[in-house]
């Protein structure tokens, strides 16, 4: 059997990957487009006092676009905690014990998941607003004291999403999971908490990392669910885009696009790293 590459398996993977990367790439290039207009690239911008990344220092003048990416970053990083560690605890349990409604748990993981990102918005809203409201009257609350939706909203929401991505991704590691050494670690004296602590932890981690990933890349991205949850004070990177496109766009989209893009990439690469490590 020939190991020779066929020419049309070439042509066909390059032309995956310009299928997939090339609106990045213009995305990227018109981030140094002259033009204000943001339609026809017509040469590289060189303007003072800097050059031709002037839509990127443009871009740190901006103290609402910095202000949603702050909000992004704050949302993204405390909602990916919080739901690994639940999504861990939970893919455990499920995976370890049997209880009565273990059937019905595992299904409703899919839940969030199925659905639609706007009916789960609104559900959402509703719940949020039911529970303010509950909390303002029983409290007597009025003016500025009210409760209401805001940062807080935004990150309980990303958890409840985020979650059920987790436990499938931790599960799926848990399925391949050796019980004897743990069982070997306690007979060698090692109590319940060592060992995880020492040994289940270090053996699941990159399906735990793949999870956090996952979670932190869904939140980074998120509109709908977002859109409904949010208040004052916590306007999202992807709410801010939004409100520009209804606008004039202008390369300083572009360019705040393209170091969301750089982040991610970061990301993405620091992620790798640790699972390969933890491998």
């Amino acid at each position: 059997m020939s190991n020779r590459r066929s020419p049309w398996l070439t042509l066909f993977t390059f032309g995956v990957y310009i299928f997939l990367y090339a609106p990045i790439v213009v995305l990227i290039l018109f981030a140094f487009n002259s033009s204000r207009q943001n339609v026809v690239f017509e040469s590289v911008v060189n303007k003072e006092p800097c050059g031709v990344f002037y839509w990127f220092c443009a871009l740190t003048n901006n103290s609402d676009a910095i202000d949603a990416a702050g909000n992004t970053l704050t949302i993204a990083i405390t909602s990916t905690i919080l739901s690994t560690i639940i999504g861990t605890m939970a893919a455990l349990g499920l995976q370890r014990y049997t209880f009565r409604l273990k059937s019905f748990s595992e299904v409703s993981l899919y839940i969030p998941i199925v659905i639609p990102e706007i009916v789960m918005g609104i559900s959402l809203l509703v719940l949020f607003n039911g529970i303010f409201n509950g909390l303002n009257n029983a409290m007597q609350l009025a003016g500025d004291q009210r409760l209401g939706l805001g940062l807080g909203t935004v990150i309980v929401s990303h958890i409840a999403f985020s979650v059920p991505f987790v436990v499938l991704t931790v599960r799926a590691r848990l399925h391949s999971f050796d019980k004897s050494v743990e069982e070997a670690a306690m007979d060698l004296g090692a109590n319940e908490w060592t060992t995880f602590r020492r040994v289940t932890l270090p053996m699941i981690m990159p399906g735990v990392l793949s999870g956090a990933m996952l979670a932190f890349t869904l939140s980074l991205d998120d509109f709908i669910i977002t859109f409904f949850t949010n208040g004052p004070g916590s306007t999202t990177l992807p709410i801010y885009v939004y409100g520009l496109l209804r606008r004039t766009i202008t390369p300083e989209v572009n360019a705040l696009s393209t170091v969301w893009i750089m982040v991610v990439l970061i990301a993405l690469i620091v992620s790798r790293r640790l699972q390969r490590r933890a491998a």
